[in-house]
């Protein structure tokens, strides 16, 4: 919510391959009184969803309720293309407003291409039965698609051959169709005019990017009495529509990437903003919000009173933590499980959920006598130890010392090469003195040393004898001498990692790594590219194209 807006959303209603939380779109309605208002910015109708079969927040099973045009579709594909938060629709009396976040499909994913391609022909059924009841049709969002060269950098030679790019284009007047782009129709030449830049490469820095997010129209004007010639939305009512590139979030003053602003925090979207100004829009009836505005959610309204609160973390949650430590058993909802009498009931097997009933424990007690229920501040964990179990609380107050030695147990950096001592023995007796790719441990009755092995070229480490001793490290008494000989050993060993880091062609200048993060035969490997933001290939200033494997393919096998 946010203060003088009616606000109206939908999320992502499918875990299907992670996609909870994924998508949403929202739409605010700026408007002076929520109720008994004629305001046109107040919505008289909204829905979530574009094909009626989510009511109220909740999937409709009735088959009755199906969007009008949307009959011939069968309930599952409905009901698949609505679960992912990708639309609200608000009717604003004069047109209906479609807010739309378009799915993204790689050209060789089959699954969500088959799912784009279904999502926006429900879509357009859905348009064109209300453009044939006479309404107007209004589209904002991202729609995930440019539809011509002129909207995407260096646009190849088969860029507009892309099915949504046909699709999306057939839609348009200037092909037959019923929308108006009304960006292109107020700037039909505008070049370099892009709303997303990919934020992996940063490619806003050279406005490197894609007009993908858009507002398109449909339908005729409010001049009933004037003759339809030479009168449309585009012609009577659009005052203005531009891209706010001001809200780039990659600035001019920002310090370019290859010189160490990878460390700036851009603030912001990817997005930048699309507005259009109307004019010569009437008032309509009297009305109140709709039933699916967000005020009427509980779990908003009275909670969430600003949308600074959404980026902020409650409070709530700390003090509920709080009081859930200072309650006792009774008031408090525990589920003790797995320690009945004559099972065993050994710190392993004593199974405690995060939500606990007095109901459950009072069965405990029934079960295997009187029930201790500690509480540990430090790791906020409960034990529950029968009255005569007082073997196993032993045996869980060793476990929890164990813990707590563990904690900052590795002190320093040469602490992380020192082996334990007793495996260190052990592999002497077998294998002799130990051997490794970057460090060579050698034990003697009284100290390890640990020398790291020379390299074959230039750039390798040279050979340290390093005295560790083997009693337990106490970091006070470490030195300062100590921590010089750790500053060391990481200067040497960013000294090889930096030697490793090929140069771009373009720029001499070191690469930066990366990993494949894509399904597939490379998945995992990791390769280097030229350091700078991505742009034109005609910009020097610009990624190069720079690209080289970390290792081979035989290599990485092995």
């Amino acid at each position: 919510m946010a203060e003088g807006y009616e606000s109206f959303f939908s999320c992502t209603r499918t875990s299907d391959k992670g996609r909870t939380g994924y998508a949403g779109v929202a739409t605010f309605c700026r408007v002076k009184s929520a109720f008994s208002s004629s305001e046109v910015a107040l919505p008289v109708a909204a829905e979530e969803g574009f094909t009626g079969l989510l009511r109220n927040g909740r999937k409709d099973e009735n088959l009755a309720s199906v969007a009008g045009g949307l009959e011939e579709f069968v309930k599952d594909d409905l009901l698949q293309v609505d679960g992912e938060g990708r639309c609200v629709i608000t009717d604003h009396g004069h047109f209906v407003l479609f807010n739309i976040y378009g799915p993204r499909a790689d050209s060789d994913d089959a699954e969500r291409t088959e799912f784009k391609l279904k999502f926006f022909k429900i879509l357009q059924r859905r348009w064109e039965y209300l453009l044939q009841q006479g309404k107007r049709v209004f589209v904002v969002g991202d729609l995930n698609i440019a539809p011509a060269a002129i909207d995407r950098c260096e646009a190849g030679p088969d860029f507009e051959k892309n099915e949504f790019r046909k699709w999306l284009r057939s839609m348009l007047v200037e092909n037959g169709g019923p929308f108006f782009d009304i960006f292109r129709a107020r700037h039909p030449d505008r070049k370099d005019a892009y709303t997303c830049w990919p934020s992996n490469t940063g490619a806003e820095q050279f406005n490197f990017g894609s007009r993908i997010d858009h507002i398109l129209c449909a339908g005729s004007c409010l001049h009933e009495d004037c003759d339809p010639q030479g009168h449309n939305l585009i012609a009577c009512h659009i005052k203005d529509c531009d891209i706010l590139t001001t809200y780039k979030r990659w600035k001019p003053g920002n310090t370019p990437r290859w010189k160490g602003g990878w460390s700036t925090k851009l603030e912001g979207s990817d997005h930048a903003p699309v507005y259009v100004c109307l004019e010569g829009i009437v008032d309509v009836p009297q009305h109140d919000t709709p039933s699916i505005s967000a005020r009427y959610f509980p779990t908003i309204r009275g909670i969430q009173q600003t949308i600074v609160s959404v980026l902020m973390k409650r409070q709530v949650s700390e003090q509920v933590e709080g009081c859930k430590m200072s309650t006792s058993c009774l008031e408090e909802d525990v589920t003790i499980s797995s320690c009945s009498r004559g099972t065993d009931r050994s710190f392993g097997n004593c199974g405690l959920s995060g939500s606990l009933s007095s109901k459950s424990c009072a069965s405990s007690n029934q079960s295997a006598g009187s029930v201790n229920l500690e509480v540990h501040d430090q790791s906020r964990n409960f034990a529950a130890v029968g009255a005569s179990d007082s073997a196993h609380g032993n045996q869980y107050s060793e476990v929890k010392k164990k813990a707590k030695k563990g904690q900052g147990f590795q002190l320093s950096l040469r602490s992380f090469f020192q082996r334990n001592l007793d495996s260190c023995n052990k592999d002497e007796k077998s294998n002799g003195n130990s051997s490794l790719n970057a460090v060579h441990i050698q034990k003697s009755d009284d100290q390890t040393n640990c020398n790291f092995a020379k390299d074959e070229d230039s750039r390798s480490l040279q050979q340290n004898d390093l005295d560790i001793s083997a009693s337990p490290l106490d970091q006070s008494s470490l030195g300062k001498g100590k921590n010089d000989v750790a500053l060391l050993e990481w200067q040497r060993i960013q000294q090889v990692m930096q030697n490793s880091i090929p140069l771009c062609k373009g720029h001499r200048e070191p690469c930066v790594s990366r990993v494949v993060k894509k399904a597939g035969p490379n998945f995992g490997r990791r390769f280097y590219t030229c350091p700078r933001a991505e742009g034109p290939a005609s910009n020097p200033e610009a990624n190069c194209g720079f690209f080289k494997w970390a290792s081979s393919k035989s290599k990485q096998s092995k």
